[in-house]
C-alpha cells in the first residue's frame, strides 16, 4: 500500500499529505482508481492524528485528487488531463494559434446561428424545449438517426437505435452497459483521449493493438485477443484519431474474419466516417458491432446529437439505461438535429466539411510534403501525426514557444509506448488563411521532426 514522504517544507501537516497526494499521482506514482490506505491506517503509518489525515482526506477530495466510496475505500480520481484539450484555448495568449482542439471547420453559416434558431423556432421546434422529451421525439430521433446511417451505407431499422448526447455519452452508455468493472478492452495503440477518460472513470483496462497505415494489423489483433481475453474492442476504422488511418477492403476483410471466429464485440466509432468516403465496418460485421456516432465532427459539435445501433442482444441493456443515454439530451437540439436530417442540411453541411477538410489537408500537404514523415497517400484527414526527431513533449514546448499549441503523443498512448509523434488539427483555426500561418511557425521549427525527402 502506498505511503507517502511528506515535504518537511510544508508546515502545515494535513496539507503536507495533500502535497504529498498530489505529486505522487504527477509522478505517476499513484495511478487512477488506485486505492489509498485507510484514514486510520494512513494515521498509524504517518503517526498522525486520524482527526489531520481525515482531514487531508476531506481537503484532497475537494481538490478532486481522489474520492471515497462507501464500503469500499478511497480512490485516486482520473485527472481528466483530456479536458486539457479544450483547456488550452482559455489558457493560451491570444497570439497562439490553437491546434491541439480537434474541432470541425466552422461553416460559414455558423455566423448566422440567430437565424438558424430563428428558422427553427418558425418551423415549430422547441415548443416543448423547456419539458422532458416525449416518445413522439425520441421516436423522430431514432427515425433521423436511421436516415443518416442510411446515408452511410449502414440499413437499420429506427428500433435497433438508442438516442445519446453525443458519441462520447454513447460510448459511456455502452461500455457502462456491456462491460464490468476491470474489463480489458482492445483500442489501437494510440486511440482518441475521450476513450483514455472512460476507461479510468469505468475502471477498464485497455489493451493497446499495433497498427500500421491501414488501422490494426491482423496478427497483432489475433495475439491480443489471447494474450488479454478480451471480449470488446473500441475501435476507430475511419480516419481515426490520432493517427489519421483509414482501414482498406483488404484489411477489412482480414480483420472481419478474426473478430467472427473469435466472436469479438466490436464498438465502432464512426464521427469521422462521413468525412472519409468508406462505409463503417459494421456493414461487414452486423451480429459483432455495435455502432456510434453523432453529429459533432461532421455537421455541427453543438447539436450533442448522437446515436447507438446495433443487434437487439447488444442494444436492449443500452436502452434499459435511459439516464445514461436520451435523458441527457435536450429537446430543442433533438428537434433542431432531426430537422436538420430530415430536410437534407446535415448531410449538406457534411459534404462541406469533407470539402474543406480536403482543401486543408492539401494545403499541408503542399507546405508540410517531408516533414514529420507524413504519409500522404492517405485520404485526407481533419487531423495530421507527425513524427518528431525528438521527444514529442519537447516538440510541443518548441512549437509552443513558436506561437502553436498542438498535443504530444502521450495524450493518446493506451499504454506506455510513445514513438515521438504529435497531432495537429487543420480544421480548428478560423480559416486556411489562419491555418497557414500555422503551418509557417511549424516550418519554423523543422529540425524538430523527421524529414523524409
Amino acid at each position: 500500500m502506498w505511503k507517502p514522504e511528506l515535504n518537511p517544507e510544508v508546515k502545515i501537516k494535513y496539507l503536507a499529505v495533500v502535497d504529498a497526494i498530489a505529486t505522487a499521482i504527477r509522478k505517476g506514482e499513484l495511478r487512477p482508481g488506485e486505492q489509498l490506505p485507510t484514514h486510520r491506517d494512513l494515521a498509524w503509518d504517518l503517526k498522525m492524528n486520524l482527526s489531520t489525515v481525515t482531514q487531508a482526506y476531506k481537503e484532497a477530495t475537494r481538490r478532486h485528487l481522489i474520492g471515497g466510496e462507501v464500503g469500499r475505500g478511497t480512490f485516486v480520481l482520473a485527472s481528466s488531463r483530456e479536458a486539457e484539450l479544450f483547456a488550452l484555448k482559455k489558457k493560451s495568449p491570444k497570439t497562439m494559434i490553437d491546434l491541439s482542439t480537434n474541432l470541425p471547420a466552422d461553416f460559414p453559416d455558423d455566423e448566422c446561428s440567430q437565424i438558424l434558431l430563428g428558422e427553427g423556432l418558425e418551423k415549430g421546434i422547441g415548443l416543448n424545449a423547456f419539458s422532458y422529451h416525449s416518445p413522439e421525439v425520441l421516436m423522430r430521433a431514432q427515425v433521423a438517426s436511421s436516415h443518416w446511417l442510411s446515408w452511410r451505407g449502414c440499413e437499420v431499422e429506427p428500433r435497433e437505435i438508442v438516442p445519446c448526447a453525443g458519441a462520447q455519452q454513447a460510448l459511456f452508455a455502452t461500455l457502462l452497459a456491456l462491460c464490468g468493472p476491470g474489463a480489458t478492452v482492445l483500442v489501437e495503440e494510440y486511440t482518441f483521449p475521450g476513450m483514455k477518460a472512460i476507461a479510468r472513470q469505468l475502471r477498464l483496462r485497455l489493451h493497446g493493438v499495433s497498427c500500421d497505415e491501414e488501422g490494426i494489423l491482423p496478427e497483432a489483433l489475433y495475439a491480443a485477443i489471447n494474450a488479454s481475453g478480451a471480449k470488446i474492442a473500441v475501435l476507430v476504422p475511419n480516419l481515426q484519431n490520432p493517427t489519421g488511418t483509414v482501414m482498406l477492403e483488404q484489411r477489412r476483410k482480414a480483420i472481419a474474419k478474426i473478430i467472427k471466429e473469435n466472436d469479438l464485440l466490436v464498438i465502432e466509432d464512426d464521427v469521422y466516417g462521413a468525412l472519409s468516403g468508406m462505409p463503417p465496418l459494421a456493414i461487414d460485421l452486423p451480429n459483432n458491432t455495435v455502432l456510434l456516432s453523432s453529429l459533432s465532427k461532421a455537421v455541427s459539435p453543438g447539436l450533442r446529437f448522437g446515436f447507438v445501433s446495433g443487434a437487439e442482444r447488444w442494444i436492449a441493456p443500452i436502452r434499459a439505461e435511459v439516464h445514461a443515454t436520451h435523458w441527457a439530451m435536450s429537446p430543442f437540439m433533438i428537434e433542431l438535429a432531426c430537422l436538420w436530417i430530415e430536410e437534407g442540411r446535415a448531410f449538406a453541411r457534411a459534404d462541406w466539411q469533407r470539402h474543406e477538410v480536403e482543401r486543408r489537408w492539401n494545403l499541408a500537404q503542399s507546405r508540410l510534403r517531408g516533414l514529420g514523415a507524413v504519409c500522404w497517400k492517405r485520404t485526407p484527414c481533419p487531423h495530421l501525426w507527425l513524427l518528431t526527431s525528438g521527444a514529442s513533449a519537447e516538440t510541443t514546448r518548441k512549437l509552443r514557444a513558436n506561437g502553436v499549441e498542438v498535443v504530444p503523443d502521450s495524450f493518446f498512448a493506451a499504454g506506455r509506448k510513445e514513438t515521438g509523434r504529435i497531432r495537429i488539427c487543420l480544421t480548428a483555426p478560423k480559416s486556411c488563411a489562419v491555418l497557414s500561418q500555422a503551418l509557417d511557425k511549424i516550418i519554423g521549427c523543422a529540425d524538430a521532426f523527421l524529414y523524409d525527402a
